[in-house]
This record gives structure tokens, C-alpha cells and sequence, in this order.
């Protein structure tokens, strides 16, 4: 039957223990379903079955005395219908749940104190990687690894997100939860245009691993662009291992998936979607592979195609559609928390633009960790050779409000001038140069939060080579929210992304070094939540 999804309700039918379990009814009548949590309960299983059927299934730390704070789940497909929760612990905030049109907590939704102002973070619970990134017909999807039922990893669910410009961000449903074949692990979404599985054309087709007793290789389709999913009857797909990236390779009319396996990224071929033929295998990775093909320097002429991994290493070359032959690699083009990076299939321009899970804490929140800021990424030719950089979107510029610019500063000249910005969400690009010393370092808010240590020739600890020999100068690109600060150095050959420590001081920006600063600009930044 086709994969119901949803959950839980309020009026209470009937209540009864049964040895160690617990059973409740409930009549589905509003909207949400909201949960107390507690931090130090142990978890305990939840199952909701509606009839014969157990829907899902969660591991859940129900408060049984100071509630830390709510969850939620969406309850307005299944209005009207019984439900029954079975629980394997009584605890008092069992008889705390309760229905209601409005989510506990939602009028200071998204204004909470760390909320991230221009990043995607889950309304409530838990994300980590990104997954399933695709446009249709003017949306991007994103889905992402999600735990709705409390701030830590757990409960593997594919969460959900909409935007029409990659900037603001509409929160769905869960696409996919948890069912007898495990939880939802990581993977990836296409569009078949083609309808070579069979379910219509341009219906959405999911990959995901379940996680259970094995690691199986599954997919979902959507026909009603990623509202509903069914997942398909013939599963499990292809067998152990996880993270599997699919895409079209047009030049010989085949699907591809890249799937993590063993230390080894293995590659297959298929028509149909459903079949899956081994083809080849690539060691040196480790989970959520990524395979694509971008031009050299712009030119459509010289293209070669980039392998990566969860840790953001890279290896160039080319492929065939059944082997990627390497010509240069490993290197890394990221530093700091970003992880798991996926790039989005189907776009409707020629960019490659990725998102990432940003391993940032988001400290005394009902939600925790990010979204990265969406980069898009190009090959260009360094004196090392070819290498992969990563800039900000350009719709950035939509969430530029207030602009400061300003050339040829000493450092002192540059401190007075940012002091002057009272703002914590910022867009700031500089030239800088150290004229004498080493040392180059950018605060905020008393913490060091970017350090070049000419000694060692490394950017916060990242190894880094100069563009201009023997001249230490730097284009630095800087986005500060909330809780985070990401850093695009030369214009992205080298992006550091890190979380920003409590503040030590209320002077913003500051610069420090022997420096020569040749262009300063600054924008404040606009909420995507208002």
C-alpha cells in the first residue's frame, strides 16, 4: 500500500497498560501534535499505528518532569482518524501531549535568541546532511537528515524544505520516516524526465539507505513534486552500504549512482531506475559521495569531472559513465565544520551549487545545527593546477540591506570605521595586505575568529598557498549570522566555515596585523524569516 506517513493526535479514546506497554487513542482533531521533552529521560520506543498498521516509529525522551522544551508533529492529513500510540514507559508527560492549530512555542518561531538569520535551520529537533538537493518547476527541494523528536542525532527521518530563490526557505513534512526496514540514512533525488522507471514522467524518484538490521539501498517516488512519497514495492534496491548519489549521464544515456562502500566509492549503471549493475570502484573516500562535471576557467570546450567526498577532499579526471579515471588529487577546498556537501541535480542554469551540513551547536534551542550558506562551484586554473572554488550564491544580494565601502585604511583606520556598524549579521569582502610580521587576524566580538599565520603558511590551521608569490595578500569574503561565520578566501580556494564562540566583547568586526586594507565593504544582512 502506499507509504503513510504522519502521526500522532489528541482526544484522548482509551488508555491501558498491557505488561510493560502503554496504549493511547487518539482522535485526530487539529492541526499539530505537540510533545513534551526532557533531556534526561532515557529514550523510549513510540510506535504509531493507525488500524493494522504501524505508520512509523520513534526512540523519544517523553518528559516525566521538567519539560527542556516542545515538539511537534503535523498532524492535518489524518484528520478525523483514531490513532493509536503505544509506549513502553508511563511517564507524566504521556498525558502532556496535547493537539493544537498552533505549534508549542510558534510566536517566537524563528526569532529565538541563536536562531540563524540567513541559514536554513529545522523549525524544531535535529538536522544533519543534506539530501535529495533538486529543482522543479521553480522549487528547490531541499531534504535533509532530521530528527524531529529532540536536539540530538537519532530517529532518522528525510526532512523537507521549498524555496524559490535558494534563500528563503518553506519547512514541509518529513518526506520519509522511519519503517520496518530502519531508519532513513542519507542519499539523493532525480527527476525522470524520461519515465524510464515506469511512474510517470517527470515524477521524483529518492534514493535513501535504510538503516536497520542491514544497510539497504531504497527508493520512494513522488508524482506531486515532492509532497507525498510512496516508496517502492520491489525494495530493497541494492544491498549493504550507504549514501547513494544518482544522477543522468546524458553522453551515454545511463543512470549512475556513486554509492559509499567500504572505504570505496562503487559505481553502477542502470535504465530503469530499479536494476543496478555494478560497474567500478575508486578508493579513498569515506561517505556521501559526490560525482559531477564542471567547465575549466568557464570553457565549455575543457570540462573534467570532480569527485569528493564527505570531508569536502577532491580528486579530478574524467568519466565515462562507468569509470572515473583520476588526473589529479586529493585536495581539499573546505576547512572547519562543513560536512557531507551535496550539489543540486536539475537546475535550470549551468552553476553547481552545493549545501552542506554546517556541525554547528546551536546552544539552549528547541533546534539544532545548520545549513551551510548554498555556494556555487567552478574549476580554475592556479599555478598549482587545477583546482575547485567555492563562492557565496549571487542571490545573495537579495539580502543585502545597509552597505558600507571604503579603500585604502591602515588597521586602526578599519577598526574605527567598523565599530561604527552595529550589526551581527554581515557580508563583508575586503582586500587585505600584511605589510610587516606574520600574523593576520579577524575578530568578532573579542574572539579571534579567522587567524593567517604566515610562520606556518596556514589559514586556522589549514595549509594555504599564496596567489601572489612572496606578497602576502588576501581577497577574504566573510559571512557572519547568529551563531557562525564562514570564510571564503580568494575567492573560495580555500572556505573555512566555523561556529562563533560567546561573545567577549560588544566591538563587532575588528582587524588585526600590520596590515594595509586596499578595499573594505560591508552590508548588513537581512532575516530570510521576516
Amino acid at each position: 500500500m502506499k507509504y503513510r506517513f504522519a502521526i500522532v493526535l489528541t482526544i484522548l479514546f482509551s488508555s491501558k497498560v498491557l505488561g510493560q506497554r502503554i496504549e493511547k487513542e487518539f482522535l485526530i482533531e487539529n492541526k499539530y501534535l505537540n510533545i513534551p521533552i526532557e533531556m534526561k529521560q532515557e529514550r523510549q520506543r513510540v510506535q504509531f499505528v493507525l488500524g493494522e498498521d504501524t505508520l512509523t516509529y520513534g526512540e523519544i525522551r517523553i518528559a516525566d518532569d521538567k519539560i527542556d522544551y516542545w515538539v511537534f508533529a503535523d498532524l492535518s492529513k489524518w484528520t478525523g482518524e483514531k490513532l493509536k500510540l503505544t509506549f513502553s514507559d508511563q511517564v507524566k508527560g504521556i498525558d502532556q501531549i496535547y493537539q493544537s492549530n498552533k505549534i508549542e512555542g510558534e510566536d517566537s518561531l524563528y526569532r529565538e535568541t541563536n536562531r540563524p538569520q540567513f541559514h536554513f535551520t529545522t523549525r524544531r529537533g535535529w538536522n544533519n546532511d543534506p539530501n535529495g538537493l533538486l529543482y522543479l518547476d521553480g522549487e528547490y527541494h531541499l531534504f535533509y537528515q532530521h530528527n524531529p523528536y529532540e536536539t540530538q542525532w537519532g530517529n532518522m527521518h528525510w526532512g523537507h524544505a521549498v524555496s524559490k530563490d535558494l534563500l528563503h526557505w518553506e519547512e514541509l513534512n518529513p518526506a520519509l520516516y522511519p519503517d520496518k526496514m530502519g531508519t532513513m540514512f542519507s542519499g539523493s533525488a532525480v527527476i525522470d524526465e524520461k519515465n524510464t522507471g515506469g511512474w510517470g514522467k517527470n515524477t521524483m524518484v529518492a534514493f535513501y539507505t535504510a538503516a536497520g538490521k542491514n544497510m539497504t539501498q531504497n527508493l520512494a517516488y513522488s508524482t506531486d513534486k515532492g509532497r507525498t512519497f510512496s516508496k517502492y514495492a520491489g525494495n530493497p534496491i541494492l544491498g549493504p552500504d550507504r549514501d547513494p548519489k544518482v544522477f543522468w549521464h546524458k553522453s551515454s544515456g545511463v543512470w549512475v549512482m556513486v554509492l559509499y562502500e567500504d572505504n570505496y566509492f562503487a559505481i553502477y549503471n542502470s535504465k530503469d531506475l530499479k536494476k543496478w549493475e555494478y560497474k567500478s570502484k575508486i578508493k579513498g573516500f569515506f561517505e556521501c559521495p559526490e560525482l559531477f562535471e564542471l567547465p575549466v576557467d568557464g570553457n565549455e570546450n575543457n570540462k573534467k569531472w570532480v569527485m569528493y567526498g564527505a570531508s569536502g577532499t577532491y580528486m579530478t579526471g574524467d568519466f565515462d559513465g562507468e569509470v572515473f579515471t583520476p588526473e589529479q588529487g586529493k585536495y581539499f577546498y573546505s576547512w572547519g565544520s562543513q560536512y557531507a556537501a551535496q550539489t543540486f541535480n536539475n537546475l535550470p542554469d549551468e552553476r553547481r551549487i552545493q549545501m552542506s551540513w554546517g556541525r554547528i551547536e546551536q546552544p539552549g534551542m528547541p533546534f539544532n545545527q545548520m545549513m551551510l550558506f548554498p555556494t556555487e562551484l567552478t574549476l580554475r586554473t592556479t599555478r598549482e593546477g587545477i583546482r575547485l572554488f567555492c563562492e557565496p550564491i549571487s542571490e545573495i544580494a537579495k539580502l543585502h540591506d545597509k552597505r558600507y565601502t571604503w579603500k585604502d585604511l591602515t588597521c586602526e583606520e578599519a577598526n574605527k570605521k567598523l565599530k561604527g556598524i552595529d550589526n551581527e549579521l554581515l557580508h563583508v569582502i575586503m582586500d587585505v595586505e600584511i605589510e610587516h610580521g606574520l600574523d593576520l587576524k579577524i575578530l568578532f566580538k573579542g574572539n579571534p575568529v579567522i587567524h593567517y599565520d604566515g610562520n606556518f603558511n596556514r589559514f586556522n590551521g589549514a595549509p594555504y598557498t599564496c596567489i601572489y608569490p612572496g606578497i602576502f595578500r588576501f581577497n577574504i569574503e566573510l559571512l557572519i549570522d547568529k551563531t557562525s561565520i564562514e570564510c571564503y578566501i580568494d575567492k573560495g580556494k580555500l572556505f573555512i566555515s566555523e561556529a562563533l564562540n560567546k561573545s567577549t566583547k560588544n566591538d563587532g568586526l575588528q582587524l588585526e596585523g600590520d596590515i594595509k586594507i586596499h578595499s573594505l565593504e560591508a552590508y548588513e544582512m537581512k532575516s530570510i524569516w521576516e
